[in-house]
Formats: C-alpha cells, sequence, structure tokens
C-alpha cells in the first residue's frame, strides 16, 4: 500500500523515550514503524495506541546489532508504504558499573553495547539511505547522551559508544548532504523506568532530587519533552545538519 503520509522509523520504541517519540510522531500524521527485540506485549499496546490516532503502523522484531535485520525492517517498511522520511537511531543498552572498578567491564560487554549504541545507528542509517537519496529528502536522529560529553554516566563503556555516536552523526552528516539531514540529541537525566531499573529505585530519587534542586534550570526531562525536539529536528530544522544538542537542564555547566 502506498500513503501520502510521512512514514518514520523509530528504533528500541516498545518504551520510555521510543514509545513517547512514537506517539508524538503518529499525532502529527506519520504512519510508524514500530521496532522492539524482546518487548512484544509493550510494542502491540504503542501500536495500539498510534493506531487510535488514525494513522498506520509496521510492528518489527529486529535486532539493530543485525546488519540482515536492520535491511529487512527497512525493506519492509518501503514494501507498505513506498517511502522513509525518518529514522531516530533510539534503541540502545548498557551496563550500570562504577568508573573506577575497572574490572567491572569486559571486552564482551564493550562489544555488545557498540553493536547496539554505534553499529546499530550505522546500519541503519546505511540501510534507509538509498531510499532517501531516491526520494531527495530524509532525517536522520541519533539519540545519543550527555554520557557522551561528560563520560558521565552508567558505564565507561557506555560513555565511550556515545561519544562515538556524536562523532559518527558529523561524519555521515557531511557525506549524505543534501538530501539527508543527520543530528544528535544527548538528554542528560530521563525520568522513567529505564534508569529506574538500572540504578534502583532508592539511587534513582536521590538523583532525581538532587538534580532538580542544583542545575540551572532546576528540571530533569521526561520522555515526552525529548520527543518534542526530536519532532523539531525532523519538521522544523530544515538548516540544521551534523548538530549536536544537549538537553540536559544545563547540566553540561555544572
Amino acid at each position: 500500500m502506498k500513503e501520502d503520509k510521512p512514514v518514520a522509523i523509530v528504533t528500541g520504541s516498545s518504551r520510555g523515550l521510543g514509545a513517547a517519540t512514537v506517539k508524538m510522531l503518529a499525532g502529527r500524521g506519520y504512519n510508524m514503524v514500530i521496532n522492539y527485540s524482546k518487548s512484544e506485549a509493550e510494542a502491540r499496546k504503542v501500536q495500539k495506541d498510534c493506531e487510535a490516532l488514525g494513522v498506520e503502523t509496521l510492528l518489527c522484531r529486529a535486532d539493530v546489532a543485525e546488519d540482515a535485520d536492520c535491511r529487512r525492517m527497512v525493506d519492509e517498511t518501503v514494501n507498505q508504504w513506498g517511502r522513509v522520511d525518518a529514522l531516530v537511531n533510539n534503541a540502545a543498552t548498557t551496563k550500570f558499573n562504577a568508573h573506577g572498578k575497572l574490572d567491572g567491564l569486559s571486552k564482551e560487554d564493550f562489544l555488545n553495547i557498540y553493536s547496539i549504541n554505534v553499529v546499530g545507528p550505522y546500519q541503519m542509517i546505511r540501510a534507509v539511505a538509498p531510499q532517501m537519496k531516491k526520494a531527495s529528502k530524509g532525517v536522520v536522529v541519533n539519540i545519543a547522551s550527555l554520557a557522551g560529553v561528560k563520560a558521565t554516566g552508567s558505564s565507561v563503556a557506555y560513555c565511550a559508544s556515545k561519544a562515538a555516536l556524536i562523532n559518527m552523526t558529523m561524519a555521515l552528516a557531511r557525506v549524505l548532504g543534501p538530501e539527508i539531514r543527520v543530528n544528535a540529541i544527548c538528554p542528560g537525566f530521563i525520568q522513567g523506568e529505564w534508569l529506574k531499573a538500572g540504578m534502583g529505585l532508592e539511587k534513582y530519587n536521590k538523583l532525581k532530587e538532587q538534580l532538580e534542586s542544583t542545575l540551572p534550570l532546576r528540571m530533569t526531562s521526561t520522555p515526552e519533552t525529548i520527543a518534542e525536539t526530536i519532532r523539531y529536528f525532523i519538521e522544523d530544522a530544515v538548516l540544521v545538519t551534523g548538530e549536536t544538542l544537549l538537553l540536559d537542564g544545563g547540566h553540561h555547566l555544572v
């Protein structure tokens, strides 16, 4: 089926920021590809919410670390709607490990984190690029992290992977224009279940309270506030490419 509505792929969109982004774009009339690797029940709930907004959806189980899965997801999208207008590389993973605990990260940990956080976005961009080039337009938004700028976060491997994603954003923006814009967003603390599960509820609440009492803007982000900025990069920032925007309440200034 071919549609005139714009089409967006959001990786890792069964919950959290990915789910908020999918619903944000669906509310603006985008047909949506909802991607998950394990959380099928949550993904189906997001799909139902989007379809209630009057758009079509494609539910796709795929691991972005696998190139064949990335290509299949894009092929299924093009087969259904004949286009891909926007890609949001949101899927990510980490291992919570204190930076000074050097024996807490193995080679396998690094490779797993990089395969999803860096190689995955590269493979997704490579998969959508021919279609976007053919259409003479397309937008990629990479979800990096303040961890990639300040080198503070869940683990050294995670920080390094997000720094690599920021660098890759610049490199690909340089060569994929003029048809494709590529930008990155660096959230700081995002309220939600992902950090609660990784940090534990007590540490999560303590850090949230600390940040909201000390950051210049006295606030932390929600998935919805980050999703609104993703929408801005997709729809409004027509002169912006290769940019990295920090959404952290001023955390980088502290």
